[in-house]
């Protein structure tokens, strides 16, 4: 697993034919990227540093209002080592108060850390009701975009987004998650910026499932470079 990464372009007649695993990485040229927890374990940050399909990595940092990811401080220092662009990221519990989930978040999220703008993980309501859930999620959205001076990256799946997110985040950008081949569309129309294609991505240096994702058309990692204030 510690050897240099080795990507053949392969056809979908030669994937049906020798039942190879072609990912979008191999046959298309946009930026693409992963995100990671501590559920991928021990990372060999030196073989992912030498992959040159993989630009930057979206590293779990915090959720809720008390859980901080324990491999956290490990992979941003070694994924900084190694010349990948780093971001990192908060899984959102709309029940927690905002205030408490911005203070750990930012116990982690370290601006001096940062490349990239800081993600917001959305999957889950948690049983508020459209109204309670978007009044909270702007509520935090708001705190962050205070804190860091500059809108964070949102990060949901297609379906949540339209069936609980439409034109609440109109003004920021977007990550989602679908796996079923196709680039995704939103039912309200907004542009999305990311896309994560699988959650089942295979990478030489991680021994489990990694998530990757990739730019969407013209889009590109100048979008979401995090600014210092000066």
């Amino acid at each position: 697993m510690i050897a240099s990464l080795l990507f053949i372009s392969l056809d979908a007649k030669a994937q049906e034919e020798y039942g190879v695993d072609v990912q979008c990485e191999d046959t298309c040229s946009h930026i693409h990227g992963i995100d990671i927890s501590h559920y991928q374990g021990n990372v060999f940050w030196e073989v992912i540093g030498e992959n040159t399909k993989m630009a930057y990595v979206y590293i779990k940092a915090t959720e809720g209002g008390d859980r901080i990811d324990q491999r956290y401080e490990e992979n941003i220092q070694m994924a900084h080592e190694y010349g990948l662009k780093v971001g990192s990221y908060h899984f959102y519990r709309p029940k927690t108060p905002q205030e408490t989930q911005l203070a750990n978040f930012m116990t982690q999220c370290l601006p001096k850390d940062q490349d990239l703008i800081p993600m917001i993980d959305i999957e889950t309501t948690q049983g508020l009701s459209e109204e309670a859930f978007a009044d909270s999620l702007t509520k935090f959205l708001l705190m962050i975009e205070e804190t860091y001076h500059q809108k964070p990256l949102i990060y949901t799946g297609r379906n949540f987004y339209n069936k609980h997110m439409q034109h609440l985040i109109d003004d920021y950008p977007l990550m989602i998650a679908i796996y079923t081949g196709e680039e995704p569309y939103l039912e309200d129309g907004k542009e999305i910026t990311m896309w994560q294609y699988t959650g089942k991505g295979r990478i030489n240096g991680i021994n489990t499932y990694v998530d990757k994702s990739r730019f969407m058309g013209r889009h590109g990692l100048r979008e979401i470079r995090f600014q210092r204030r000066r």
